[in-house]
């Protein structure tokens, strides 16, 4: 769907004890969004890079939750989260786009973080390693 075809939002609803963000859209799609999705496929330049192939693959979200949700003119929304990460500007086609392909995207991304021997959980919540110590005499 073009940009210029994209229905635009009527209702944007923050979830925060589901940590889902709901957007209804004039065509009567609605669109339910976990925050870590939003966070894992942010249209910042830190996410995605600059070009084809420098995409960041972002671990350790699942725990993400949108603190802030600005409107950006008459075209996007820019959303905080609670890592700190705030630059990515989801416009009206974008956030249809992942609504329309949600499913197949979050495949994806659970796929490149099994290759990448990644977890969704943060570093400070996984189990330290188990340090070998000597037996003492």
């Amino acid at each position: 769907m073009a940009a210029s075809e994209t229905p635009t939002p009527t209702e944007i609803k923050l979830h925060q004890k589901s940590r889902l963000l709901e957007i209804a859209f004039a065509d009567d799609t609605r669109f339910n969004f976990p925050c870590e999705f939003l966070r894992v496929y942010s249209p910042s330049a830190e996410v995605r890079g600059h070009g084809p192939g420098q995409e960041v693959l972002q671990v350790g979200k699942i725990n993400a939750e949108i603190t802030a949700i600005e409107p950006v003119g008459t075209y996007a929304i820019n959303l905080a989260f609670t890592d700190g990460h705030d630059s990515g500007i989801y416009s009206w086609d974008y956030l249809y786009n992942l609504g329309v392909h949600q499913d197949e995207l979050w495949a994806r991304y659970l796929e490149r973080m099994k290759e990448a021997g990644a977890s969704r959980e943060p570093a400070s919540a996984m189990p330290a390693a188990f340090e070998h110590r000597p037996k003492s005499k």
